[in-house]
């Protein structure tokens, strides 16, 4: 089992590595505009996941896709000749969900903004629906004979004898 850090160098460079191949160019037409969003190395150092993004429309994410499929051995045999380790790790390119999560996240924003000008718009007009002043006050006596009045609750022990 690898350091942690050692495998978070080890990501940082294999990203570094396959961005700077993929901006020099792949021969392969089918290749869009593709960005590596992240790297992450198993601890034993023989896997990296290398999550990437495809700027257009579907059928050119789905052709991206295919273009780093088939150039990964040869992204593999760069990467293994560029980094300090004895074994060079396996590939895998999985696509990034952050621009579909970053639009979902945009749309229930938008909704919720929606909601609370609603809100406030009825709000604004809103009336109480019972007294202004919802606490209850204590009572106010106005003389002495109505005090006489209110019964006060007597001690269970006292009637019982026990104290």
């Amino acid at each position: 089992m690898a350091d942690p850090a050692r495998a978070r160098k080890m990501a940082d460079r294999i990203k570094e590595i396959v961005a700077r191949r993929l901006d020099k160019g792949l021969r392969d037409p089918r290749l869009g505009f593709v960005t590596i969003t992240d790297v992450r190395v198993t601890g034993d150092l023989q896997h990296a996941s290398i999550f990437y993004t495809v700027y257009g429309s579907d059928e050119e994410r789905r052709d991206s896709a295919l273009a780093l499929k088939s150039a990964t051995g040869m992204l593999r045999t760069e990467v293994g000749r560029n980094i300090t380790a004895r074994l060079t790790p396996s590939l895998e390119f999985i696509a990034d969900a952050i621009p579909e999560n970053a639009e979902h996240i945009e749309a229930l924003l938008r909704e919720a903004r929606t909601r609370d000008a609603e809100t406030s718009v009825l709000a604004s007009g809103a009336a109480y629906a019972g007294d202004a002043d919802p606490y209850v006050k204590p009572r106010e006596f106005d003389d002495e004979d109505d005090r006489d009045d209110v019964e006060v609750p007597e001690d269970d022990d006292e009637e019982r004898g026990t104290r």
